[in-house]
């Protein structure tokens, strides 16, 4: 197949410096394997900006373009899954790590990794989605396997970013009463729009309590970000409550006795978006593209081109971004 160039997103190391640069490269340069792609959106993860700024815990060797995200039209085939101009989405598994992602205009990857994109969805709104939304729909998915909208009220933490923006979203959206967690006293209007029915100061949360359960206010919690607001939306669960857990960017660690679980039977479930199964991602993605689908997608994403994209990863790792930052590849 004759080789083609396209625009890239490159990191490189410089004198233990990571530069980045829009670089020209060809489809020569990608790994080898069965499925081309031609990108025409990507999103902004907060991986992707990890990535971006040199940490070896997500990318081991640079050059690297990242972008765990990307949704486009299929090129080349040689999986009987896939064939050319099929529009698919790729989110996750090793994309935008350590192999070069959706920062760059093509990228090549195994078919097992792609999933059409559901009929009723736009590529840009499964970028407004992407993997942050799968994260939200796999967390809302394995919550409603236990409670309903009837049951009582729902926490959501760290809820201005992609995951928990998202979250409230949906929970809103299929009837749920939604309490959102934030510190961004700015962004109480935003959440409110997009379903919360009350935000709650992280500050509440992020306190040290040396109770081992707390008053029982909720049936249900997402949360985003561990650490202190983890122990205590667990310690504030009633009877049967379900939380979901999915990040650590404030600890990894818990702090809390067997209690909540024991005394009140609560549930602690791990939602991991990169490698979870491809039949559940299937069912995420058309929840999302129909029943799930968020009244107010375009509230909650900002688009931006190549040119701005350094400065908004710069802005995500300072915590100033909100909701989805979409990346156009056409643009």
């Amino acid at each position: 197949m004759e080789q083609i160039k396209f625009k890239a997103f490159v990191v490189e190391e410089q004198d233990g410096r990571f530069i980045r640069t829009i670089n020209t490269r060809s489809t020569s340069d990608l790994p080898e394997h069965d499925l081309l792609i031609k990108v025409c959106y990507s999103s902004l993860n907060y991986k992707d900006a990890l990535s971006a700024s040199g940490n070896r815990g997500v990318t081991k060797k640079y050059p690297h373009t990242p972008g765990i995200d990307a949704v486009g039209s299929v090129v080349s085939s040689d999986s009987k899954k896939f064939r050319e101009g099929d529009k698919v989405i790729v989110t996750s598994y090793d994309l935008g790590m350590n192999t070069d992602g959706g920062f760059g205009q093509y990228i090549r990857v195994p078919s097992d990794w792609a999933v059409k994109l559901p009929e009723e969805m736009s590529m840009k709104d499964s970028m407004i989605i992407g993997t942050a939304g799968l994260t939200a729909g796999m967390s809302v998915l394995r919550l409603t396997e236990y409670i309903k909208p009837e049951h009582g009220k729902v926490v959501v933490s760290g809820a201005t970013g992609g995951v928990g923006s998202l979250s409230v979203a949906i929970l809103a959206k299929l009837g749920f009463e939604v309490l959102a967690i934030s510190g961004k006293e700015k962004e109480h209007d935003f959440l409110l729009k997009l379903g919360a029915i009350e935000v709650i100061s992280r500050k509440e949360f992020q306190q040290e309590h040396s109770r081992p359960m707390l008053r029982g206010c909720f049936v249900g919690g997402i949360d985003t970000v561990g650490g202190p607001v983890l122990d205590n939306i667990i310690k504030s669960m009633q009877p049967m409550g379900v939380v979901t857990c999915c990040g650590n960017v404030a600890s990894e660690k818990l702090n809390l006795t067997v209690f909540p679980f024991i005394l009140r039977g609560i549930s602690l479930i791990g939602i991991d978006s990169q490698n979870y199964p491809m039949a559940y991602r299937e069912v995420v993605w058309n929840k999302l593209a129909k029943d799930w689908s968020p009244d107010n997608l375009l509230e909650i994403q900002n688009e931006i081109s190549f040119a701005e994209l350094s400065d908004s990863i710069d802005l995500m790792l300072d915590g100033k971004l909100k909701g989805r930052t979409i990346l156009d590849l056409e643009a």
